[in-house]
């Protein structure tokens, strides 16, 4: 027999099923709340973080100036991951203290994939060796996304300078001690302890002059007022090629694709030197795991697209993509490498 269908007050407000079993009457008061609660446990909540995202513009902090090597390789795989991922990858200009005061702005961003930073050798491994009071820490603060490129220095000296190659140069500094003056970008970076390490396994007394900045350093070598200068290949090539400057090594392991009939200093006679620039992405720490095994993917395959390949060669960079684990290996290796020299030449910036 059918039964009478109840009236609308005959029954109850009904609680979610998640509610059922809690009495009636407690069921009935907190219905509303378990049905947001509900809600919010449902699939459409628990995706993976890396299911949708980016889901907003993602902002790449540039811890140095516009035009510079750090800029160029950011804005290249901006605009690479914004074709992968179908977001805006903004890049942030943040300058100061050899890469230190953007890396902490970055440091200090809600770790939830929105935030980048385009970290250097300067930034992440040097830095932690000459700040005794660093702002954070390049291991700790920071979840490692993947190496993207290394770029070669290239050895130069003033064309009144009477070398030609490596050998010559080293036995002009040790027949004229302290007489060369060699420039940098200022102290503690690249450059400068690169040229510290030559010094120290060329056994060759040179005098550092520390300047604000790569340009202004290059522009002491090309007017005279040094002697010597290593800089990144890419601010040195137009130099070189106008005549301004003699080359006469690659500072890398190996030679630079730019300039692939000048040997390197290791070549040269001065086995194992080995200095340049390395450029790669990080996020904060705390990021989730699947934001950041995407991001990894989708910069290497950017990484192996031939034409940002031809681009960045061009600019003198050397595209090389790897594993997180890889890129925090370097950072180790790097952190007791230039720590060594670092505390030989005793250098503090603190």
């Amino acid at each position: 027999m059918t039964q009478p269908a109840p009236t609308p007050n005959s029954v109850p407000p009904q609680a979610p099923a998640c509610a059922h079993g809690r009495p009636l009457r407690l069921r009935t008061m907190l219905a509303p709340l378990l049905t947001v609660l509900c809600a919010l446990g449902s699939p459409a909540h628990a995706a993976s973080p890396a299911g949708t995202y980016p889901e907003r513009p993602v902002t790449i902090v540039v811890p140095f100036a516009a035009g510079g090597a750090s800029d160029v390789l950011g804005r290249q795989l901006g605009k690479q991951l914004e074709l992968a991922l179908g977001q805006s990858f903004v890049v942030d200009n943040r300058v100061g203290a050899g890469g230190t005061v953007g890396a902490a702005s970055a440091a200090r961003a809600t770790p939830d994939g929105y935030t980048l930073v385009i970290g250097t050798n300067a930034s992440h491994a040097i830095a932690a060796t000459i700040h005794r009071k660093l702002r954070y820490d390049p291991l700790k603060d920071f979840v490692p996304v993947t190496l993207v490129a290394h770029v070669p220095q290239v050895l130069m000296v003033h064309p009144s300078v009477p070398v030609s190659n490596v050998q010559e140069l080293i036995a002009f500094a040790r027949k004229h001690p302290g007489k060369l003056n060699f420039s940098s970008a200022g102290n503690g970076t690249p450059g400068h302890l690169g040229m510290e390490l030559f010094k120290m396994m060329a056994q060759v007394d040179m005098v550092h002059v520390p300047f604000q900045g790569g340009n202004p350093a290059l522009l002491a070598l090309t007017g005279g007022q040094v002697e010597v200068l290593a800089d990144n290949v890419n601010s040195a090539l137009p130099m070189i090629k106008a005549g301004k400057v003699k080359a006469i090594a690659v500072t890398s392991a190996k030679r630079s694709g730019a300039l692939p009939d000048l040997p390197t200093i290791a070549e040269q006679g001065v086995a194992g030197f080995d200095s340049g620039s390395w450029f790669a992405l990080f996020a904060p720490a705390g990021t989730p795991a699947p934001v950041v095994a995407r991001l990894n993917a989708e910069t290497i395959k950017a990484l192996n697209n031939p034409t940002v390949r031809s681009t960045l060669a061009s600019q003198g960079a050397e595209p090389e993509a790897g594993t997180p684990e890889a890129l925090t290996q370097l950072i180790h290796s790097d952190i007791a490498k230039w720590g060594a020299v670092v505390k030989k030449i005793g250098l503090t910036a603190d």
